[in-house]
């Protein structure tokens, strides 16, 4: 079980909390909340993935120092120098700029800048999959002194709460689509596949795999042009809030109004909606119901 680890732990010092910023909002989000509470942080910022916006948090207390994917051995130079103590993932790195398709793992990870601390790790895994490859990176700074925390410890007020969010509660034929697919995408999470599926009329149209979660819905939409779907976004049985959480935001809900998805379920308590209040206007605006369970 993973430690339970408070705001409190994380002012009383000494040391600073390390965030490892993909890409979207959800990193920024996390470093104004740390300004906020006057917390001194470390960011290692993903290449290619993580925001510019980022630099401008730069100050005394924050650090922002640029890496890639597959520099381990400049994470743990970062992390030691900056004296942290917990750590944090936010925001995602696309798992193609992890394990290129049509690539064995290794030359697939070339694209990503590594040096001889990920190769060595990379190899040692029992499976080669995203989830694998974050949990020996977790393991290994762990050897050095960095614990990781969950994700969402300083956006918790941003954690989906049970029951119909939006003004609108779903139809009896979204309710069908929803308690059809809740099961198949919970399965999809648990096989470490993806966490989202798009349905219509109790039929799968697309499952979401390397691609991400927007490309899904892209694609489900071109298979059926005009269709009002309902879109399914579910986390693992025994989810690991340190990394991987699901994630909404204000990007997504724009292409749900594109792609004509009507109705989207999502699991409480283990799924963010950043920009919350935002985004739920923004929900309402469009008539899309959102729920959680």
């Amino acid at each position: 079980m993973v430690p339970s680890v408070t705001i409190k732990d994380l002012r009383a010092g000494p040391g600073s909390l390390g965030i490892i910023a993909g890409n979207g909002r959800f990193p920024l989000l996390v470093l104004e909340q740390a300004r906020e509470l006057g917390l001194p942080v470390q960011v290692a910022a993903i290449l290619e993935e993580a925001d510019p916006a980022l630099e401008a948090f730069a100050s005394p207390l924050i650090g922002v120092t640029w890496l890639g994917v597959g520099q381990l051995g400049k994470l743990l130079r970062i992390f030691r120098k900056g004296g942290v103590r917990f750590a944090l993932m936010a925001g995602q790195v696309k798992h193609v700029k992890i394990f290129a398709p049509g690539t064995p793992a290794l030359r697939g990870l070339l694209q990503a800048r590594p040096d001889w601390r990920i190769l060595r790790l990379l190899k040692s895994l029992p499976k080669k999959n995203t989830e694998s490859l974050i949990r020996g990176v977790i393991d290994i700074l762990a050897q050095h002194g960095v614990e990781f925390i969950s994700s969402t410890l300083l956006l918790e007020n941003s954690l989906a709460q049970p029951g119909v969010l939006t003004s609108r509660a779903p139809t009896p034929g979204e309710q069908r689509d929803i308690s059809y697919g809740r099961p198949l995408a919970r399965r999809l999470a648990e096989l470490d596949l993806g966490q989202t599926i798009v349905v219509k009329g109790q039929a799968v149209v697309a499952i979401e795999a390397m691609e991400g979660t927007n490309a899904t819905i892209k694609r489900a939409a071109a298979l059926v042009p005009g269709a009002s779907l309902t879109l399914i976004k579910a986390s693992r049985p025994r989810q690991d809030m340190r990394f991987d959480v699901p994630v909404l935001g204000m990007e997504t809900i724009e292409i749900f109004e594109e792609c004509h998805v009507t109705a989207v379920a999502i699991d409480a308590g283990r799924t963010l909606l950043l920009d919350r209040e935002s985004f739920l206007a923004r929900a309402d605006q469009i008539g899309l119901t959102v729920v959680a369970e």
